[in-house]
């Protein structure tokens, strides 16, 4: 395993490239199992979710490799194509890895008519229930039950139906791209209410539909869906990675940096924009030519950081993604605030290793409460999770001397290179191979 070693206090400057969404990209790689022939994927990230999920496809007989983009020295494609569609077992030893690998049970019933998924795995961010999915599918008639930690299902033809995927916590996004996906093939028509928002979503919407399906409603809370007979092979290009371009915003406000940012939609930030400005922060949205637009954003130096507080809560609002990394920046900021997750409200396992930085930060339920401008020192860190591990690398990014982050493999799974792209802005960052000896250690006390 590799870790970190962040050395604080360089303000970060210059320009930096945001990759393709890894949630964007997991579902739609899902959703090549129902395309009769070539899947091409532009802007996919090189990244251990993609990676696993690639894994979790070959096994299912599917062919995945990336070729280099044309026209272009530094982009690949993932290109996926169907090899042996007799295949329907997606084991534990893989799906444990990454929740989002659910994503390949509503193709495979709509398309192969059986399924053997096990129970999904992933970050831990708190309870993530499959209810929603599997109610959903049922309603299309799939027959399912469960076994020994698998889902097993199986269904001659899907049939359209009338679906509620309102939770208890608000829509179901991998539920919404379950269903939306299996819906596609299924005979008839399908109504999913209460369905996602999230521009993920309507990046998958967008690839089915260039590839023959009929969806009506994307980016909405409900979608209608005409069944279809089959996929036909198409080019896609993902969307850029919103989550990972508001934690490089954030990176640039912690560390009172000057950084512009390319490839970024600035219509999927704004709940981000809000929150920053409201904090004080220099945010500048700059769009130039068309068809499409080139999208940029700066950040520049602002005032003071105020303490803002924000709720966690489905698109259009501020995303659980960022949660983590909001606290880490909100300990720069003089005053009290409240940050608050209603999506997952156990997703503060980041509040103790910000304290071990000398934050005063704790939880208060569904909350993490923050007394900010303390100054923050170098420490020994764990991460936990994706989101978290991206919190204590802006946290170390803003501390006084040298922290170590372990476990930096969750950053891995849903940021592409950021190490390197904060390195190139001028971070004083290093990866290394994890050596127990390699460690924090405090001052001795005087004599």
């Amino acid at each position: 395993m590799d870790l970190f070693i962040v050395r604080g206090g360089s303000p970060l400057r210059g320009r930096v490239s945001v990759s393709g969404s890894k949630n964007a990209s997991l579902p739609i790689m899902a959703a090549s199992i129902m395309v009769d022939g070539e899947v091409t994927l532009e802007g996919v990230p090189h990244l251990a979710d993609v990676t696993t999920l690639s894994q979790v496809l070959q096994t299912l007989g599917m062919k995945v490799s990336r070729r280099p983009s044309p026209g272009t020295d530094s982009q690949s494609a993932v290109e996926i194509l169907i090899d042996d569609e007799t295949r329907c077992v997606a084991s534990y030893e893989l799906v444990r890895r990454m929740r989002a690998s659910i994503c390949v049970l509503g193709p495979l019933l709509a398309k192969r008519g059986r399924a053997v998924v096990s129970l999904p795995g992933g970050c831990n961010i708190g309870d993530r229930p499959i209810d929603l999915h599997l109610r959903g599918l049922a309603a299309l008639g799939a027959e399912l039950r469960l076994e020994r930690g698998y889902v097993i299902g199986v269904a001659k033809r899907l049939r359209g139906a009338d679906i509620d995927l309102a939770g208890p916590r608000g829509s179901t996004v991998t539920g919404t791209a379950n269903l939306l996906m299996a819906a596609t093939l299924a005979k008839g028509r399908t109504v999913l209410r209460h369905a996602s928002c999230e521009p993920e979503v309507v990046d998958l919407a967008r690839f089915l539909c260039a590839a023959g399906a009929k969806i009506d409603g994307a980016g909405t809370a409900t979608l209608e869906i005409t069944g279809v007979e089959g996929l036909e092979p198409v080019r896609h290009h993902i969307i850029s990675d919103r989550i990972e371009a508001a934690t490089l915003m954030m990176a640039a406000v912690i560390t009172g940096g000057d950084v512009l940012l390319d490839n970024v939609i600035t219509e999927h930030l704004g709940s981000v924009f809000e929150a920053l400005q409201a904090a004080g922060a220099n945010t500048e949205r700059i769009t130039e030519g068309s068809d499409p637009p080139r999208q940029e954003i700066r950040i520049g130096p602002g005032s003071p950081l105020r303490p803002f507080d924000v709720a966690a809560n489905p698109y259009p609002g501020f995303p659980t993604d960022l949660q983590a990394q909001w606290t880490a920046l909100m300990t720069r900021a003089v005053g009290r605030c409240r940050v608050r997750d209603d999506v997952f409200p156990d997703r503060f396992l980041h509040v103790p290793e910000l304290a071990r930085l000398g934050a005063n930060v704790s939880r208060s339920g569904s909350c993490a409460v923050i007394h900010g401008g303390l100054p923050l020192r170098g420490a020994n860190l764990m991460a936990s999770d994706l989101r978290a591990s991206a919190a204590l690398v802006l946290a170390a990014l803003a501390a006084e001397g040298e922290s170590v982050i372990r476990r930096i493999y969750h950053l891995d799974r849903g940021y592409e290179r950021l190490d390197a792209k904060l390195a190139a802005l001028g971070a004083d960052l290093e990866r290394r191979t994890d050596d127990s000896e390699i460690t924090v250690l405090p001052p001795l006390p005087a004599a």
